[in-house]
């Protein structure tokens, strides 16, 4: 099976080469789709170098958000299978044969790697993970999905699903709404352990308090109002 490796990266010019070599050493047959979502920090010359066989390169003239670069994506995946990068080195490559094997094994139609089963992580904020399980527990409430991790980085999806669902939102609204729209297709959803290398906001990291009241602006949205 192939895959298509979509990497959204905005600001990122420190790690995304090394999230690229990463991904290039997953033991798989794969595309990488770079989609540079309006970088101002060099992000976008560094990509041109890192552009050849295997490695699409797609850029937005202003940013965007992460739902904006994975639609643009989409319309250029061509493998089975379709799984979401962040371009932060908070997630690890060489854990794509767990994250696919529920698909490839027939079993599943949709992979989500939850941070939260068991699997190695860094130890970081209380308060992100009080505010993960809460928003968690509410799509929970609205998808009738029993997840423990719904706004994981790590989400997996034959490429026909991913295909078949119009996404709208344009940030991070990405994470619930495309959680919506799974649960509604009722195709087969399961949960994998995976590990998580957590970044603190000395380190670049971008989510933030607001970000966690939009979600819960979304999860509404897609599951009430459409």
């Amino acid at each position: 099976m192939k895959l298509s490796i979509i990497i959204p990266v905005y600001n990122e010019v420190e790690t995304i080469l090394e999230v690229i070599r990463r991904v290039q050493d997953a033991p798989l047959e794969k595309e990488i789709i770079v989609v540079d979502d309006g970088s101002t920090d060099g992000t976008g010359e560094v990509l041109q170098t890192a552009q050849g066989e295997g490695i699409i390169v797609l850029s937005h003239k202003v940013n965007q958000g992460k739902g904006a670069s994975i639609r643009t994506a989409m319309a250029r995946i061509t493998g089975d299978i379709a799984i979401i990068q962040d371009a932060d080195l908070e997630y690890d490559p060489s854990e794509y044969p767990r994250l696919i094997g529920p698909i490839r094994n027939g079993r599943a139609d949709v992979v989500y790697g939850s941070r939260f089963l068991g699997g190695a992580h860094r130890v970081l904020f209380f308060w992100h993970s009080v505010g993960n399980r809460v928003i968690t527990n509410l799509s929970n409430m609205l998808t009738n999905l029993n997840l423990t991790d719904m706004e994981t980085g790590y989400k997996v999806f034959r490429s026909e699903i991913l295909k078949g669902i119009k996404i709208e939102s344009k940030r991070f609204g990405f994470e619930p709404e495309v959680t919506a729209k799974v649960a509604k297709t009722g195709c087969r959803v399961f949960e994998v352990p995976i590990s998580y290398w957590g970044r603190d906001y000395s380190e670049g990291k971008k989510i933030g308090w607001k970000d966690g009241f939009a979600a819960i602006y979304w999860i509404l949205k897609y599951n009430l109002f459409r």
